[in-house]
């Protein structure tokens, strides 16, 4: 099965990281790559410690794309996609994991770091008896249509409006 999160309201991969936790409690294992984040530590990062095997998270991201002072060419940004896309394949294919979560697959694909037909073609072949997690922004049309479940995170308020800054442990 196929669960996309998406939207462009805040709780995307908190979503994804609360069925994982869910998923762990139950003792399966969780595999989740990181698209976009990479160079920098989150609180999930240091909370999955405490599961071993568990749950591990590979970051595969160079940063933001573009933005927020990303001076990085555009290309080392594809190359860590489509490494970190082949990583996340051959998990699946492996079943390295219970559940292996895409976390913003979706703003890979949306900044044409990725292929929308060749993740859809792959997920589509593989998706039966898995559980596959994917969020981000903007879900390609073709995503949405082969996925099981879902989910749109719509901003209705953010704090972000009024100046306040990303806040580690919150955020990130």
């Amino acid at each position: 099965m196929i669960y996309l999160f998406t939207g462009h309201g805040k709780g995307k991969t908190t979503a994804a990281l609360g069925q994982a936790l869910r998923a762990v409690g139950e003792g399966r294992a969780v595999l989740m790559f990181q698209f976009i984040k990479g160079p920098w530590k989150s609180g999930e990062d240091e909370a999955v410690k405490v599961f071993g095997d568990k749950f591990r998270i590979i970051k595969g991201g160079k940063g933001f794309v573009g933005i927020l002072g990303d001076k990085l060419p555009r290309s080392v940004h594809r190359r860590a996609a489509q490494e970190t896309w082949r990583r996340g394949k051959r998990a699946l294919q492996k079943r390295e994991a219970d559940i292996v979560i895409f976390d913003e697959l979706n703003n890979a694909l949306a900044l044409k770091l990725l292929a929308v037909g060749e993740v859809v073609r792959f997920l589509k072949r593989v998706k039966k008896n898995r559980e596959i997690i994917v969020t981000g922004r903007d879900a390609p049309k073709q995503l949405i249509a082969i996925a099981d479940l879902v989910s749109e995170v719509r901003e209705v308020k953010h704090y972000y409006r009024s100046g306040l800054l990303a806040r580690r442990g919150i955020e990130f």
